[in-house]
């Protein structure tokens, strides 16, 4: 199943991303620079570790765990989070948690794209990837 999200991704579309990082706590210099980026994410697997890479003009991160294992991880806004990335009805599902706080990535496919569901408290910001050519 994840190998449908395998391959390399470039955002086409984003809603709410801006409100998304206030509500993390991301400094305005910090949402302005996240706000004009257009990531490409390329998600890979080795075995049963899966990779994420977010490479963008402002900063890249890459991620490796097992499907349903903690790890920790630094995310692109400086974050220290415990992470947990599950397979739930065809949906790759991230959880982190910081400091008592807790945020949800969801990432599925629709129609040959992957959309992202971000959502932490009442906010929800919906990323949508294209597949990028000959990937």
């Amino acid at each position: 199943m994840c190998d449908l999200f395998l391959g390399t991704w470039k955002l086409s579309s984003s809603e709410k991303f801006d409100d998304y990082m206030k509500e993390l706590g991301v400094g305005l210099a910090t949402r302005k620079l996240g706000s004009l980026t257009k990531p490409t994410v390329t998600i890979s697997i080795d075995g049963d570790v899966l990779t994420i890479q977010t490479k963008s003009t402002f900063k890249s991160t890459e991620v490796s765990f097992k499907l349903g294992e903690e790890f920790e991880e630094t995310t692109a806004d400086d974050r220290k989070t415990k992470s947990i990335v599950t397979l739930d009805d065809g949906s790759l599902t991230q959880v982190q948690k910081w400091n008592g706080k807790e945020t949800t990535i969801k990432r599925r496919l629709v129609d040959g794209k992957m959309v992202v569901e971000c959502t932490m408290n009442n906010i929800t910001c919906i990323r949508i990837y294209e597949k990028a050519r000959g990937h």
